[in-house]
């Protein structure tokens, strides 16, 4: 979508550069001054579109980076490289976080009974102006007891899971996400590790 709309604004700018070209070979000068306010225009487009694409690569990087080595590997204290101190968290069953520390509280405790939880690719990567949509795949095995409160554990059945995932993430001026929304199949997951049918 963005090399289309690069395309054409530049399929504009050379249409008009072509006009104006013609005209002035015709006609007075005066008469291209005209399209010179539009060229100057369309270079304006151009040039806002370009530093768009710019911001969004940037910030579809940092997820990159959150996911895969972030996320993977645990870095907690790396997590406001791409989310927001105040970040508003909306997870798959409905309810929210504030903040990173809570955050974190949510995260964490997939690893406790699946140690070798990650996310390795990002299939789809899109984004325009401050939002990016990313899917990936989350995997990992249940190999651990799984803490159920109350000193309670549901014991490892040694299953693996590999669910698709989607973020999508709202990005601030600074780089970083003031709120994210994820999504996956709960139930698949719970299929998957050999505690639901």
């Amino acid at each position: 979508m963005k090399k289309r709309i690069i395309k054409s604004v530049a399929l504009k700018l050379m249409t008009v550069g072509l006009l104006g070209a013609a005209v002035s070979c015709s006609t007075p000068a005066a008469d291209t001054s005209k399209y010179e306010d539009e060229i100057a225009a369309l270079k304006e487009q151009l040039k806002e579109v370009a530093e768009n694409n710019a911001v969004v690569a940037t910030n579809l990087k940092t997820f990159d980076t959150l996911d895969f080595e972030v996320y993977s590997n645990q870095e907690w204290k790396r997590l406001h490289e791409s989310h927001a101190e105040d970040i508003l968290v909306h997870y798959p069953d409905g309810h929210t976080t504030t903040g990173i520390e809570d955050h974190i509280k949510e995260l964490a405790p997939m690893f406790v009974f699946a140690p070798d939880t990650r996310i390795e690719e990002h299939p789809v990567k899109v984004g325009a102006g401050n939002l990016t949509a990313v899917t990936g795949v989350l995997q990992g095995t249940f190999t651990a007891p799984m803490p159920i409160g109350g000193g309670k554990f549901i014991q490892p059945t040694g299953k693996a899971f590999k669910i698709p995932m989607c973020t999508v993430g709202l990005w601030n001026d600074e780089g970083v996400m003031y709120e994210e929304y994820l999504f996956w199949d709960n139930q698949a997951f719970m299929k998957q590790i050999g505690l639901a049918e």
